[in-house]
Protein backbone atom coordinates (compact mmCIF):
# COMPACT_ATOMS: atom_id res chain seq x y z
CA UNK A 1 0.00 0.00 0.00
CA UNK A 2 3.06 2.25 -0.42
CA UNK A 3 3.57 3.03 -4.07
CA UNK A 4 6.62 4.91 -5.21
CA UNK A 5 7.95 6.31 -8.45
CA UNK A 6 11.57 6.80 -9.41
CA UNK A 7 11.99 9.13 -12.36
CA UNK A 8 15.23 10.31 -13.91
CA UNK A 9 15.75 14.00 -14.53
CA UNK A 10 15.27 17.21 -12.59
CA UNK A 11 11.65 17.55 -11.51
CA UNK A 12 10.52 14.42 -13.39
CA UNK A 13 9.17 12.66 -10.28
CA UNK A 14 7.37 15.84 -9.23
CA UNK A 15 5.67 16.00 -12.63
CA UNK A 16 4.51 12.36 -12.52
CA UNK A 17 3.10 12.68 -8.99
CA UNK A 18 1.45 16.04 -9.78
CA UNK A 19 -0.16 14.72 -12.99
CA UNK A 20 -1.46 11.60 -11.22
CA UNK A 21 -2.85 13.73 -8.36
CA UNK A 22 -4.65 15.99 -10.83
CA UNK A 23 -6.19 12.98 -12.58
CA UNK A 24 -7.31 11.46 -9.26
CA UNK A 25 -8.78 14.77 -8.07
CA UNK A 26 -10.66 15.10 -11.37
CA UNK A 27 -12.30 11.74 -10.55
CA UNK A 28 -13.48 13.18 -7.24
CA UNK A 29 -11.21 11.16 -4.95
CA UNK A 30 -10.71 12.75 -1.53
CA UNK A 31 -6.96 13.29 -1.30
CA UNK A 32 -4.57 14.36 1.41
CA UNK A 33 -1.03 15.38 0.68
CA UNK A 34 1.05 17.77 -1.32
CA UNK A 35 2.49 18.00 -4.81
CA UNK A 36 5.56 20.00 -5.71
CA UNK A 37 5.66 22.70 -8.35
CA UNK A 38 9.05 24.05 -9.35
CA UNK A 39 8.93 27.64 -10.57
CA UNK A 40 11.77 28.51 -12.88
CA UNK A 41 13.17 31.96 -12.27
CA UNK A 42 16.11 33.33 -14.19
CA UNK A 43 19.09 31.27 -15.40
CA UNK A 44 21.34 32.60 -12.63
CA UNK A 45 19.10 31.21 -9.85
CA UNK A 46 17.79 27.81 -8.96
CA UNK A 47 14.04 27.30 -9.16
CA UNK A 48 11.61 28.15 -6.39
CA UNK A 49 9.86 25.12 -4.90
CA UNK A 50 6.23 25.19 -3.79
CA UNK A 51 4.09 22.53 -2.21
CA UNK A 52 0.44 22.68 -3.26
CA UNK A 53 -1.72 21.17 -0.55
CA UNK A 54 -4.24 18.79 -2.13
CA UNK A 55 -7.02 19.26 0.43
CA UNK A 56 -7.43 22.98 -0.21
CA UNK A 57 -5.85 25.98 -1.83
CA UNK A 58 -2.78 26.43 0.39
CA UNK A 59 0.59 26.82 -1.30
CA UNK A 60 3.74 26.66 0.82
CA UNK A 61 7.17 27.79 -0.39
CA UNK A 62 9.77 25.27 0.77
CA UNK A 63 13.02 26.80 -0.44
CA UNK A 64 15.29 29.54 0.78
CA UNK A 65 17.12 31.84 -1.58
CA UNK A 66 20.71 31.43 -0.41
CA UNK A 67 22.30 33.36 -3.27
CA UNK A 68 23.80 32.55 -6.63
CA UNK A 69 27.04 31.01 -5.36
CA UNK A 70 25.56 28.95 -2.55
CA UNK A 71 25.92 25.19 -2.60
CA UNK A 72 24.13 24.50 0.70
CA UNK A 73 20.75 22.92 1.22
CA UNK A 74 18.02 25.30 0.06
CA UNK A 75 15.18 23.51 1.86
CA UNK A 76 13.22 25.72 4.23
CA UNK A 77 12.43 23.19 6.94
CA UNK A 78 9.91 25.55 8.58
CA UNK A 79 7.99 25.72 5.30
CA UNK A 80 8.10 21.94 4.99
CA UNK A 81 6.80 21.47 8.55
CA UNK A 82 3.99 23.96 7.86
CA UNK A 83 2.98 21.86 4.85
CA UNK A 84 3.16 18.70 6.98
CA UNK A 85 0.80 20.30 9.50
CA UNK A 86 -1.72 21.17 6.80
CA UNK A 87 -1.59 17.64 5.42
CA UNK A 88 -1.92 16.15 8.93
CA UNK A 89 -5.21 18.02 9.35
CA UNK A 90 -6.46 16.62 6.03
CA UNK A 91 -5.42 13.10 7.04
CA UNK A 92 -7.92 13.30 9.91
CA UNK A 93 -10.75 13.34 7.34
CA UNK A 94 -9.90 9.77 6.18
CA UNK A 95 -8.95 10.48 2.56
CA UNK A 96 -8.83 7.78 -0.09
CA UNK A 97 -5.11 8.34 -0.57
CA UNK A 98 -2.13 10.19 0.90
CA UNK A 99 0.18 11.70 -1.72
CA UNK A 100 3.61 12.86 -0.59
CA UNK A 101 5.52 14.84 -3.19
CA UNK A 102 8.79 13.16 -2.33
CA UNK A 103 10.47 10.86 0.15
CA UNK A 104 13.64 12.92 0.49
CA UNK A 105 16.42 13.60 2.96
CA UNK A 106 14.09 14.91 5.66
CA UNK A 107 12.02 11.72 5.49
CA UNK A 108 15.17 9.56 5.46
CA UNK A 109 16.13 11.30 8.70
CA UNK A 110 12.72 10.58 10.28
CA UNK A 111 11.29 14.07 9.76
CA UNK A 112 9.12 15.79 7.16
CA UNK A 113 6.22 13.67 5.96
CA UNK A 114 7.60 10.39 7.35
CA UNK A 115 5.36 10.31 10.47
CA UNK A 116 2.28 10.94 8.31
CA UNK A 117 3.24 8.14 5.94
CA UNK A 118 3.39 5.74 8.89
CA UNK A 119 0.11 7.01 10.29
CA UNK A 120 -1.68 6.66 6.95
CA UNK A 121 -0.39 3.12 6.46
CA UNK A 122 -1.41 2.15 9.99
CA UNK A 123 -4.92 3.41 9.21
CA UNK A 124 -5.11 1.47 5.93
CA UNK A 125 -4.79 4.55 3.71
CA UNK A 126 -2.65 3.91 0.62
CA UNK A 127 0.35 6.22 0.13
CA UNK A 128 1.96 7.43 -3.09
CA UNK A 129 5.33 9.18 -3.26
CA UNK A 130 8.33 9.85 -5.48
CA UNK A 131 11.84 8.82 -4.51
CA UNK A 132 15.01 10.25 -6.01
CA UNK A 133 17.41 7.68 -7.45
CA UNK A 134 19.96 8.42 -4.70
CA UNK A 135 17.41 7.82 -1.92
CA UNK A 136 15.94 4.48 -3.06
CA UNK A 137 18.07 2.30 -0.77
CA UNK A 138 17.18 4.37 2.31
CA UNK A 139 13.52 4.42 1.33
CA UNK A 140 13.44 0.63 0.93
CA UNK A 141 15.10 0.23 4.35
CA UNK A 142 12.20 2.25 5.76
CA UNK A 143 9.38 0.74 3.69
CA UNK A 144 10.47 -2.91 3.83
CA UNK A 145 7.94 -5.14 2.08
CA UNK A 146 5.25 -2.44 1.91
CA UNK A 147 6.91 -0.67 -1.04
CA UNK A 148 5.76 -1.24 -4.59
CA UNK A 149 7.72 0.44 -7.37
CA UNK A 150 5.52 1.96 -10.05
CA UNK A 151 6.50 3.00 -13.57
CA UNK A 152 6.98 6.77 -13.96
CA UNK A 153 3.77 7.01 -16.00
CA UNK A 154 0.83 8.98 -14.57
CA UNK A 155 -1.74 6.59 -16.09
CA UNK A 156 -0.11 3.56 -14.46
CA UNK A 157 0.14 5.44 -11.16
CA UNK A 158 -3.55 6.36 -11.28
CA UNK A 159 -4.47 2.74 -12.03
CA UNK A 160 -2.43 1.60 -9.01
CA UNK A 161 -4.08 4.20 -6.77
CA UNK A 162 -7.58 3.26 -7.90
CA UNK A 163 -6.87 -0.44 -7.36
CA UNK A 164 -5.55 0.22 -3.83
CA UNK A 165 -8.56 2.37 -3.00
CA UNK A 166 -10.95 -0.38 -4.07
CA UNK A 167 -8.94 -2.96 -2.08
CA UNK A 168 -9.14 -0.75 1.02
CA UNK A 169 -12.95 -0.45 0.89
Amino acid sequence: MLGYVVAEGRGAGDAVIRDAANRLAARGLPLAGAVQVNLETDPSRKCDMELHILSGTDVVRINQNLGVHSHGCRLDTEGLERAVGLVAAALEKDPALLIVNKFGKQELDGRGFRPLIGEALARGIPVLTAVGPGNVAGFLDYAQDLAERLPPDPRAVVDWCLARRCAAE
